[in-house]
């Protein structure tokens, strides 16, 4: 249906003059909505269809289903011209049909003739389904069908739908009257235009008076239907705007100054009108027309003085009619239309020299608004006190300043002087308030003291540097919240929180990267203001943690109840956050920077790039070491979690050492990388002391959270073991060296095996009981969660490595099977074996280890030792038969494709003795199958050397071989047959020889 309306309305559309081409995507888009509409109506009366028959359906269903009808039932059949109404009744059981005479014909109906004849057919079968007692046999209940439940409607659907409700809910005849005036209004206008029947005069004085006809209509049936009449006012309304508007811009019929007279005089009548009906809308139409009136106007020639004293005349009005009306959306509508205009003004025209000029009318906007949140409050009592309009009370003196601080850019100190007067125009105003005892006003006053308080801290910061400014507003943040917990006040706790957040943020704006607070310059150590200021946000705020620990008192209001909400989730935040800046103030001083000797010469850094990277780790290990003294003496969890990042704090640090070349052996390194590790796993230990007693309750399993933490500890390890190697291969200039290549996979190996053996001895839940901690309960984490990315590491390195490694050993001579890479390719066979022993005698094994100790993993690593041993071969050709170390070279040698013949054919041959005597037929079929690729071998490259001793090396070789493989290894019996073999009596056991033979 759908495809089929998208089709005709593309058609439609190619043929319908005046869209061109586009016309065939116009129709068939209309196509797809039409498509859409009527399959949903098709849908709905299909539903309305079946809900209406669904009786009949059920009287036809059962009556299918009922036995003969009794000749009482049979009358009634007669009485209802064949059909029954069974949805009141209840089946009664059948008994069995008396003998009776039959009627005389003429006397039926022919429907009751029918009916009869039916019954009369059905008796014998009837009187077989009958049961010796005469009751018919219990038969089986129909099964219910499910109910049917009609598709659910698409977007577009419930697009058409919420559109019909808009139409048809409410006063609909209004919407829709209104909808269709607008439109036969601009069709009349657009062919009045486009024929020139009349003059544009006329045109134009038309459509005003239709919309003072609506005026009036409505404004005559304000009483008799308000809501009515206030759609057509506000169209009227809008109307009037429109009109006005296209006479002055679009036939410049009216000069700027004669259309905003006009545009006034309509924003002042519906002004009166919306004030005489009481009506938020119309007057919300009017002073939105009224602010559009210099948009719409602007000649891009006006003088701004004008503008804003027109704005101002605006927002008088809207404070007179606060003053009288608590219409919160009419003051947001002033509020958004001034300041946004005032706003863009500033960004696109200020200059200095409009200062003068500008001034005075950004204090009245601030002045204005300042009122209209008071005239809210006194309007807008409740049971808690008035109520507060929160933009206006905070985006007012936001706004205000934001336009002030753009006026005074030029000035010296003039944002600071700014911050000040709004301080103490707030201050004041509350005080006034304060002073009148108007105790309703409660909130309100601390909001106006919020606001001016913050513009005095505020104000700091534009006086003062950024050095000292972040340390102030900390500690006036603290003192704030202290204040606030005395006196059991949220609002001065919530000051003192979000001071500290305005801190951190100025500080960490500081931190550029001209070296202002980022790289410090000072010759004394801790005494640089990046050191102090750091650790003057860091201490507050782990003072306020404290503080935050237990809920603190507060006034039983709505709003304290929801605050103290928030505040109870915030101690670990506000302690994390203090610890950062407390790491943050040891970097920057491990960061810092001394004078230059020389007049013109750069600052010098205290400690190298190196040590620094060092000292940074171990001052953030240390911190969270510290921390968890803390938390552990004061019984305080949150202080432990800085614990848990020490692993990211080694890889992170390891990573940039790494980076610079520098190694874990080097001065000073060497004596780092063991201090922080001895506090990494002491806080490891620490942190699972607290989880166990929580975690094991008596009688089970100890488990600890952090075995991830373990893990992520041991591949850590790796890499240090890793790093040590490396610089040994450094010293002895081995770089260019497989010694070199299989570095990390030997690091790899050895701590896989580490693991398997140590942790593998705790592979069950009884033997972990007997060992210690780490072991004890993180066991399954060492050799199972760690292990496992070391095993795939392992596997996937063994396998680069045995294809790309060369297995050159300079300076020593190279000897097969004995080399750095064949070494490391049996040791890493070895140790994923054993590994995967350890797996499979675990219990309970792991979780998702299936396919490590399941068959497909024995597969896996026999396909790595098939590749560890043809490369063998090929390292061979490589280094004793000169063959070049290139994948080309390699495989267009015939000394190669020979050798390949001969080791492929032995490989085949022990795969198939193996499998003959321990009778394992697929085994033997999966060494059968090589032999064969040996022969596709033979024949398709081998045979192409002509005249070469390789050829006839391989194909005598292979075809020996092939000899010995069937008088050694001839096919098993498959296990049917073995099963039957068991099974014969000893006296058949030569004749079962002579069979398989």
């Amino acid at each position: 249906m759908i495809i089929w309306s998208i089709f005709w309305g593309a058609v439609l559309g190619w043929f319908w003059p005046g869209y061109g081409d586009f016309g065939v995507f116009l129709g068939g888009f209309l196509g797809l909505f039409a498509g859409l509409s009527l399959r949903w109506a098709v849908r709905a009366e299909v539903e309305a269809a079946r809900k209406k028959h669904a009786p009949q359906v059920r009287v036809a269903t059962a009556s299918a289903a009922q036995p003969a009808m009794s000749g009482g039932n049979m009358q009634a059949a007669e009485d209802d011209g064949g059909f029954r109404d069974f949805e009141n009744t209840t089946p009664s059981p059948v008994a069995p049909l008396p003998a009776r005479a039959p009627a005389a014909p003429q006397t039926m109906a022919p429907v009751a003739v029918s009916t009869l004849s039916a019954v009369s057919n059905e008796e014998a079968s009837l009187q077989e389904d009958l049961a010796p007692n005469g009751l018919p046999h219990a038969q089986p209940a129909p099964a219910a069908r499910p109910p049917y439940k009609p598709a659910e409607p698409n977007a577009i659907e419930l697009a058409l739908i919420a559109g019909k409700n808009w139409f048809l809910g409410g006063n609909t005849i209004v919407r829709v009257g209104l909808v269709i005036l607008f439109i036969g209004l601009s069709f009349l206008a657009r062919y009045a235009a486009s024929a020139g029947l009349l003059p544009v005069e006329f045109r134009l004085a038309a459509i005003a008076a239709a919309a003072i006809a609506l005026l009036a209509v409505g404004f005559r049936k304000r009483t008799e239907k308000p809501g009515f009449a206030l759609a057509l006012q506000g169209a009227g309304v809008a109307v009037m705007y429109l009109t006005v508007f296209a006479a002055f811009r679009m036939y410049s019929l009216l000069e700027p100054l004669p259309a905003f007279g006009l545009m006034i005089v309509v924003c002042a009548l519906s002004c009166a009108l919306a004030l005489l009906q009481n009506s938020r809308a119309l007057a919300v139409a009017a002073f939105a027309g009224g602010f559009a009136v210099p948009i719409l106007l602007s000649t891009g020639q006006g003088s701004h003085v004008g503008l804003f004293s027109y704005y101002s005349l605006l927002n008088l009005a809207i404070l007179f009619i606060a003053y009288k009306r608590s219409w919160r959306i009419l003051n947001v509508v002033g509020f958004i239309a001034t300041f946004g205009v005032a706003t863009a003004w500033g960004v696109l025209r200020y200059t200095p020299e409009h200062y003068a000029s500008t001034q005075p009318f950004l204090i009245g906007f601030v002045l204005i608004y300042l009122f209209a949140a008071i005239l809210y409050a006194r309007n807008t009592p409740t049971k808690l006190g008035n109520a507060v309009d929160t933009m206006l009370v905070f985006g007012t003196p936001l706004v205000g300043f934001g336009l002030q601080a753009g006026l005074v850019r030029n000035m010296e100190l003039g944002t600071a002087f700014s911050a000040l007067g709004f301080a103490a125009l707030y201050l004041v105003t509350a005080m006034v308030l304060v002073r009148r005892a108007l105790s309703s006003y409660r909130l309100l006053i601390e909001c106006f003291i919020a606001a001016g308080v913050g513009f005095a801290t505020l104000a700091v910061p534009l006086a003062l540097d950024a050095k000292w400014t972040s340390a102030v507003w900390a500690l006036e943040g603290a003192g704030a919240f202290w204040v606030g917990m005395r006196q059991a006040r949220w609002m001065p706790r919530a000051f003192g929180l979000l001071l500290q957040g305005v801190a951190a943020m100025a500080f960490l704006g500081g931190l550029d990267d001209a070296g202002a607070l980022g790289n410090p310059v000072s010759a004394i150590p801790f005494a640089n203001p990046a050191f102090i200021g750091a650790l003057l946000i860091a201490l507050p705020a782990l003072q306020l943690a404290w503080w935050l620990r237990q809920p603190l008192p507060h006034s039983e209001s709505s709003w304290a109840r929801a605050y103290a909400g928030v505040e109870s989730q915030l101690s670990a935040p506000v302690y994390l956050y203090g610890f950062f800046f407390w790491c943050l103030a040891w970097l920057l001083e491990i960061n810092r920077r001394v004078p230059a000797l020389e007049a013109d010469g750069f600052p010098q850094q205290v400690f190298t790039d190196r040590t620094t990277g060092l000292l940074m780790m171990l001052a953030v290990v240390a911190s969270a070491a510290l921390s968890m003294l803390l938390g552990l003496k004061k019984q305080w969890a949150v202080a432990t979690w800085p614990a848990r990042i020490t692993v990211g704090v080694l890889a992170l640090g390891y990573v940039a050492q790494a980076g610079q070349g520098y190694r874990v052996l080097a001065t000073p390194a060497w004596a780092v990388w063991p201090a922080v590790l001895v506090l990494h796993y002491w806080m490891l230990r620490q942190s699972d002391k607290q989880a166990l007693p929580l975690s094991s309750p008596a009688g089970t399993e100890a488990r600890s959270p952090y075995g991830f933490l373990h893990a992520a500890s041991a591949w850590l390890v790796t890499f240090l073991l890793a790093d040590c190697l490396w610089s040994g291969i450094g010293k002895a200039e081995l770089w260019r060296t497989s010694w070199a290549g299989v570095v990390l996979l030997i690091s790899a190996i050895a701590v896989l095996m580490l693991l398997a053996v140590w942790a593998g001895r705790a592979n069950s839940a009884a033997l972990r009981q007997g060992v210690k901690w780490p072991l004890n309960p993180h066991a399954q984490a060492y050799y199972w969660y760690a292990a496992l990315p070391l095993a795939v590491l392992v596997f996937w390195g063994a396998l680069v490595a045995a294809v790309a490694s060369s297995g050159r050993t300079a300076p020593l001579p190279y000897i097969p099977l004995l080399n750095p890479t064949d070494l490391t390719l049996a040791l890493a066979l070895g140790a994923l074996v054993f590994w995967r022993r350890v797996l499979v005698t675990a219990a309970p094994p792991p979780g998702n280890a299936g396919w490590v100790t399941g068959r497909n993993a024995l597969v896996a690593l026999a396909l790595l030792m098939f590749v560890a041993v043809n490369t063998v071969w090929l390292r061979v050709a490589h280094h004793f038969f000169g063959v070049r170390w290139d994948a080309d070279a390699l495989f267009d040698s015939f000394v190669v494709q020979t050798g390949y013949a001969i080791l492929w054919t032995l490989l085949a041959l022990t795969l198939m003795v193996v499998a003959h005597r321990r009778v394992q037929r697929p085994l033997w079929l999966v060494g059968a199958g090589l032999l064969g690729l040996v022969v596709v071998k033979l024949l398709l490259i081998d045979l192409s050397n002509a005249g070469g001793a390789e050829r006839i090396i391989a194909f005598i070789v292979v075809g020996i071989l092939m000899l010995v493989v069937g008088y050694f290894a001839p096919l098993p019996p498959k296990a049917a047959a073995t099963a039957a073999a068991q099974d014969v009596l000893p006296g058949d056991a030569g004749d079962l020889k002579v069979t398989q033979s």
